[in-house]
């Protein structure tokens, strides 16, 4: 059987995960008479793309090899030159691409520039979807200009995440956190409310301990400002907190807030509330690919009521509640009708332990917010 250089070239990629933000995560494999000749993946801090690590492995082995990459080469100058001007120089006669890079800069251009130059170009869509997969908040940033906004929370199976007195101890076992550990290693930024950070004291860090192209992006919903001086997130801040706020909160909280290294934005919503589409397009100015929340019923619910929620990752123990007192997923006043319900797509069934597993599903729904 041949090889499947493009997923040894995946393979490649997936070495950089949770380096290479707001850049995509690449691999790229450089073959030569059937030799395996280069190798490369991208970090964000390292700045060589994946192309030209593979051409380095290389050296003069890349004349008249074929390039195996995750994505379409780059063919404008940023941190880095085109990579599509280092392969042609290299002398490399093909490249065989997984997808099209989303981003406009380059969109076909890469393409463009090596078969101009004589390069033949071929996407393999065999891998096509694994490729975007990959790279998902990337690619969806690269299209939407926004970041890729995820709803997670752990429940049982009547749907609810908390009992209505005491609430020791965890829904989901160690496994199920632990791989929502690895959802936080692969997000930008976090956001919850001020009464989870208020119930919890919590710190909501990425506790992988893996190697990250930035900092996770802390940021608490809290209209007043009630937030403690004392809390484990102010404390804890370090250019990676955010508190979002509205024109109702005390000057002297922000003021004392801020001099503890907390960033405070002022983002009025309706009802005295804070304005989840405004923090949405104020991390988008940032690069932020993507947020995951991780909070209550209340801003689960204001999230989805707001329409900024694009998909869901929900953890599922085998444990009922039940009662009429206990936490739903998401509160607010919901749908009122069935015809009205929230529909999903694209719906995965992971499996956790212990009987526990995970859903992970799109909104189905018209043109993106």
């Amino acid at each position: 059987m041949p090889i499947d250089y493009i997923a040894e070239a995946l393979a490649e990629a997936r070495k950089g995960l949770g380096q290479t933000s707001p850049n995509p995560a690449v691999g790229a494999i450089l073959v030569n008479n059937g030799e395996l000749v280069g190798r490369g993946h991208h970090i964000y801090a390292a700045k060589a793309h994946a192309e030209i690590e593979a051409l380095k492995y290389a050296g003069e082995k890349a004349r008249g090899a074929t390039l195996y990459i995750t994505l379409e080469p780059c063919s404008h100058q940023g941190r880095t030159g085109p990579c599509a001007d280092a392969l042609i120089a290299a002398g490399v006669v093909k490249v065989v691409a997984a997808m099209e890079d989303p981003n406009p800069l380059v969109a076909g251009s890469g393409f463009a520039k090596l078969r101009a130059a004589g390069v033949a170009v071929e996407l393999e869509r065999t891998h096509a979807k694994e490729a975007e997969s990959l790279n998902e908040p990337f690619c969806f940033f690269m299209r939407e200009r926004r970041p890729l906004v995820t709803l997670k929370s752990a429940l049982t199976l009547d749907g609810k995440i908390a009992a209505p007195d005491d609430n020791e101890g965890w829904i989901t076992s160690e496994r199920a956190r632990a791989h929502v550990q690895q959802l936080r290693h692969m997000s930008d930024a976090i956001v919850t409310g001020i009464g989870t950070v208020d119930h919890d004291d919590c710190l909501l860090t990425d506790r992988t301990e893996l190697p990250r192209s930035r900092p996770l992006l802390r940021i608490v919903l809290d209209s007043q400002l009630r937030i403690r001086t004392d809390s484990q997130m102010v404390c804890s801040a370090a250019n990676d907190v955010l508190i979002v706020t509205t024109s109702a909160a005390s000057a002297e909280r922000r003021a004392a807030l801020e001099k503890e290294g907390v960033e405070v934005a002022v983002l009025d919503g309706a009802d005295g509330r804070t304005n989840m589409r405004a923090l949405i397009e104020l991390l988008a100015a940032r690069d932020v690919q993507s947020l995951m929340i991780e909070a209550g019923s209340k801003v689960n619910g204001a999230a989805l009521d707001s329409g900024i929620v694009d998909k869901i990752f929900f953890y599922y123990a085998p444990k009922m509640f039940g009662g009429l007192q206990s936490l739903p997923v998401a509160g607010g006043r919901g749908r009122r009708r069935r015809a009205d319900a929230m529909l999903f797509e694209n719906v995965q069934l992971h499996p956790m332990s212990d009987g526990e597993f995970a859903v992970e599903a799109w909104l189905k729904r018209g043109p993106r917010v």
